[in-house]
């Protein structure tokens, strides 16, 4: 479990999908975005980015795909200022390799991950792919993380392959795995079943995960609560842990469900 000491507010956030479905959608919610991030500079130490940051993203030995300059410009201004950002990988960025952790010191991961911050014990990361079914999704996800099959599209010329890569993400509601937006019940919300079950080994008081596009905040048992982060495409959702615990915020004004 690793240990954050801070005395501001810890923020996460995710699912901004930066690149689709147009440039100019893409480029709005890039400054709505990059607003945020510059409004909680001066009050955080800790922000959590919780996956499909871009829509598409593949790495190449010397090539990045071509935009997202100013919320990358952004984060690097952040962790120039000292302030520590980690970086979830989600299903549509899962083709991250090092040039986060190198170029802007931001460390990179791909499966859950616990953390101690502000005295609470929370369970982090995208939610792709946890918990019970999907299980279309996860064999498309073995196939993706394949190292023979990222060596096969790393062969392909970058012109073509960002192309093609960006066209899969906004056609595939597979890759995606967000056609449903709406609360499913508990019984079909698998981001709750795999909570639940994480609670029979550890008592965490809160998960924390992105992924299902639809904020939202759940009672568990023993006390625990899931929070998922929502996304910026619909709702501008963002969540804040401090002292006086974990809660969920839009900047339009949307009010979270709880359940």
């Amino acid at each position: 479990m690793v240990t954050i000491e801070s005395d501001k507010p810890v923020y996460f956030a995710s699912d901004q999908h930066l690149g689709a479905p147009n440039h100019s959608e893409s480029r709005s919610r890039e400054d709505r975005f990059v607003a945020w991030l510059d409004a909680i500079t001066p009050q955080t130490e800790v922000l959590f980015l919780l996956g499909d940051l871009f829509d598409f993203w593949f790495e190449y030995k010397e090539v990045v795909p071509r935009g997202f300059v100013r919320v990358l410009g952004t984060l690097a201004k952040m962790r120039d200022q000292g302030i520590q950002i980690y970086f979830f990988v989600g299903n549509h960025d899962l083709w991250m390799g090092d040039y986060f952790e190198k170029e802007l010191g931001i460390p990179v991961y791909r499966k859950p991950q616990a953390f101690h911050i502000h005295g609470k014990k929370l369970l982090i990361g995208h939610g792709d792919g946890l918990g019970p079914n999907d299980k279309g999704y996860k064999r498309m996800k073995k196939l993706f993380t394949n190292p023979l099959a990222q060596w096969a599209f790393r062969k392909l010329h970058p012109n073509y392959a960002v192309r093609l890569g960006r066209k899969l993400s906004l056609n595939n509601r597979l890759i995606s795995g967000t056609e449903d937006h709406s609360f499913k019940g508990r019984e079909n919300e698998w981001l709750i079943a795999y909570c639940e079950r994480k609670l029979e080994q550890y008592a965490y008081d809160y998960f924390v995960f992105g992924h299902r596009h639809f904020p939202m905040k759940v009672k568990l048992s023993n006390q625990s609560f899931y929070f998922n982060t929502g996304d910026w495409i619909q709702y501008d959702t963002f969540g804040v842990l401090d002292a006086e615990g974990f809660r969920l915020n839009s900047l339009k004004g949307i009010e979270i469900p709880e359940f």
